[in-house]
């Protein structure tokens, strides 16, 4: 298992996917941040006078951290910021469950149509967080930039 966890291939596929998946998120969000600010002030979680902030600047966070990953600079923050977004994701689509809210996650896209049911969403999201508990395992250093640097 320790061979697996730390093989450098398998590694570099994990991190191209789990930086990837943010990066991806991210882009709708920048695209349309007004509708992103108004999916955010759904989910009644944050006041309002923060909702767009949050929504201007939670979309670059993903996109320069999932940048991160997949370079390896600043990996290991970048990668624990992703894990700790995935784990609020979750709370925050458990919060709205447990109140009995349908939302639009505006998790991928910022379309009016994506409302999904918040239990598949917490699956769907404790299913991405395993990849970034690989990568918290993993001992493999091979492709990244902070070698270069630290």
């Amino acid at each position: 298992m320790k061979r697996i966890i730390s093989n450098d291939y398998v590694t570099m596929l994990l991190r191209l996917y789990f930086g990837g998946l943010f990066i991806y998120a991210s882009l709708d969000k920048i695209a349309s941040p007004e509708q992103f600010a108004r999916i955010v002030f759904n989910f009644h979680i944050l006041p309002g006078s923060l909702v767009n902030i949050f929504a201007l600047i939670l979309p670059f966070t993903e996109l320069v951290a999932g940048v991160g990953v997949i370079i390896g600079f600043l990996y290991r923050g970048s990668r624990d910021y992703l894990m700790l977004l995935t784990v609020v994701f979750i709370v925050a689509i458990g919060i709205n469950v447990v109140r009995g809210v349908n939302l639009e996650c505006g998790c991928f896209t910022v379309s009016s149509g994506a409302k999904s049911a918040g239990l598949q969403l917490i699956v769907r999201d404790l299913l991405y967080l395993a990849p970034g508990l690989f990568l918290l395992a993993s001992r493999s250093r091979r492709w990244m930039l902070d070698r270069l640097f630290f």
